[in-house]
C-alpha cells in the first residue's frame, strides 16, 4: 500500500518536472491498467472494463460492470504497465517541447547530421530532434552516409499518421538555396543585395538572378566573393550541382538575355499576349543556349517566367521551351 502510495506521489512528482499534466498521466495510466487486464485475464467482449487510482491511498482498482474485479496479483503488472505510460509521456513531452523550440527557426539553414535511411525517407538529427527528409525533398543523385553533416532547411512541421508531429527538411528547395545564399553572402542577408528569381533542378544546375539599387554594389560580385571564396562555399555544399548567377533587369529584353548565360543572343522578339519570345542566336550559340537536353533555356524560361523558342536563323528549326509549371513551396 505504502509503495503504491509512492507510486502516486512520483507521478505528481515527475509531471511537474517535466511539465505534464497529471490528469494526462493517470488518464493513460488507467488505459495501459485496461489493456493489461485484457491482455492476461478472461473477460467478455460486451463488458465494460475501467480502470482507476485511488487518490487517497495510490491504489489500483480494476472495475468490470461496475464491480471492483482487482486481480490479486494485479499490482506488479500495473506498475510494469504505468512505468511505461510515464516514461513514453516523459518522451512525448520532451519531443514536444523540442518541436515548439525549432519551429520558431523553421525557415532557416540548420547544420544536421544523418542518422539513418527509413525507406526512402533520410533521417537527419538537427539539434536533438529526430528530421525527417522525404526522397521529393533530397538532391537528386546526392551520396548519403550515416554520420555526415550536412546542411538542411527546415521546411516545416508535419503531421504523420503513425508518427505524429515530425520536423520536415529539405535540401531540393528553391528555399534551400535561398537560405544558403543569405548564409554566405552578408549582402543578402542586410538587403543591400537581393535574389529576385530561382530556377533549379537540384542536383544539376541552379541560376539565380539578384539585383541590387545600391550604388557602387556589384550584386554578381557580392555573390561570388573575393577570389570565388563565396560561390566555392556554396557550390561545395552542394556537390555537384553548378550556380549560375544571373543579373536581374527590369527591362525583360535585357533580363531574357542575362538568363540565357552563357550564350549571347542577337535579337528578342516578343509576343506579349501568349507571354512568348523567340530569342535569335548566331549558329555557332545554338547548342550552347538550349544547353544540354535543352536545361539552360529551360531553367531561363522558369527564371523569367517567359516560353523561350531558340533559333539560330531562319534555316534552323526552332527549339521551343514552354515554362514549367512551377511547384508550391509550403
Amino acid at each position: 500500500m505504502a509503495a503504491q502510495s509512492d507510486f502516486l506521489l512520483a507521478i505528481h512528482q515527475i509531471a511537474s518536472e517535466r511539465g505534464i499534466e497529471t490528469e494526462d498521466v493517470i488518464n493513460a495510466v488507467n488505459e495501459a491498467l485496461v489493456a493489461a487486464y485484457k491482455k492476461d485475464y478472461d473477460y467478455n467482449e460486451e463488458d465494460i472494463v475501467e480502470a482507476k487510482i485511488s487518490e487517497e491511498d495510490g491504489k489500483f482498482i480494476i472495475i468490470v460492470n461496475g464491480k471492483d474485479s482487482t486481480p490479486k496479483d494485479f499490482g506488479r503488472i500495473a506498475s510494469q504497465a504505468a512505468k511505461q505510460v510515464i516514461l513514453q509521456k516523459v518522451s512525448e513531452t520532451e519531443r514536444e517541447t523540442l518541436l515548439s523550440q525549432i519551429e520558431k527557426r523553421i525557415g532557416t539553414l540548420e547544420m544536421g547530421i544523418v542518422q539513418r535511411f527509413d525507406g526512402q525517407n533520410v533521417v537527419i538529427e538537427v539539434g536533438k530532434i529526430s528530421a525527417i527528409m522525404p526522397q521529393q525533398e533530397q538532391i537528386y543523385g546526392e551520396l548519403l552516409r550515416p554520420g555526415m553533416k550536412i546542411k538542411v532547411y527546415l521546411k516545416e512541421i508535419q503531421e504523420f499518421p503513425l508518427g505524429g508531429r515530425k520536423l520536415v527538411v529539405s535540401r531540393s528547395s528553391d528555399l534551400f538555396i535561398k537560405a544558403l545564399f543569405e548564409n554566405e553572402v552578408p549582402e543578402i542577408s542586410t538587403g543591400t543585395v537581393e535574389i529576385k528569381d530561382i530556377a533549379r533542378e537540384a542536383g544539376s544546375r541552379t541560376k539565380v538572378a539578384v539585383f541590387s539599387d545600391t550604388q557602387g554594389v556589384d550584386p554578381i560580385g557580392a555573390c561570388v566573393g573575393q577570389r570565388g571564396m563565396r560561390i566555392i562555399a556554396m557550390t561545395n555544399e552542394l556537390g555537384s550541382e553548378k550556380i549560375d548567377i544571373i543579373q536581374w533587369d527590369e527591362d525583360q529584353e535585357k533580363y531574357i538575355k542575362n538568363a540565357l548565360s552563357p550564350a549571347k543572343p542577337i535579337d528578342i522578339s516578343f509576343d506579349e499576349q501568349e507571354k512568348h519570345v523567340t530569342v535569335m542566336v548566331s549558329e555557332d550559340q545554338l547548342s550552347l543556349a538550349i544547353g544540354k537536353d535543352g536545361q539552360n533555356v529551360r531553367l531561363a524560361a522558369k527564371l523569367t517566367g517567359w516560353n523561350i523558342d531558340i533559333a539560330a536563323d531562319e534555316s534552323v528549326p526552332k527549339e521551343e521551351v514552354l515554362v514549367p509549371e512551377e511547384k508550391s513551396e509550403e
